[in-house]
């Protein structure tokens, strides 16, 4: 699991832009988030996570930090990605942590040159908020 941990280190630090790490403070966190080609993984880092490798699949990462003590947050986290027609695709999270780190990975399939919204709840307690961000995809 190391390994995964240098792999998406290595794509935080990514210059692309299609691919840059972005941030939003949303509610009592930081939230990181990216989406990535899942065939940026190694084969070995896909199958370590169950993620199936296409240059027609985004993995959609995300980690949520207190905004006061960056800690990593343990929330629930679901979501949904919608096409500009209007097609949604469920977002189905898995948590992988390590250390203290603690990531949400969900895989999305998408066409060439298709933009996504993506519509992200995020619940802790008594506290919901969500992330909104839109994406163009690419295939690789």
């Amino acid at each position: 699991m190391k390994r995964f941990l240098l792999v998406l280190i290595t794509l935080f630090s990514c210059t692309s832009v299609t691919y840059a790490e972005q941030k939003k403070v949303v509610g009592p966190w930081d939230v990181h988030y990216m989406v990535v080609n899942t065939t940026f993984l190694t084969p070995e880092i896909a199958k370590a996570n169950g993620i199936v490798r296409s240059k027609y699949n985004a993995l959609v990462n995300i980690s949520v930090l207190d905004t006061d003590d960056k800690k990593a947050q343990l929330v629930a986290i679901d979501g949904e990605a919608t096409n500009l027609l209007g097609n949604k695709k469920k977002l189905s999270f898995k948590r992988v942590q390590e250390g203290q780190a603690i990531y949400y990975l969900a895989v999305v399939p998408f066409r060439d040159k298709e933009t996504l919204r993506f519509d992200i709840s995020l619940r802790q307690g008594n506290t919901n908020d969500s992330l909104k961000f839109q994406q163009k995809m690419t295939v690789d």
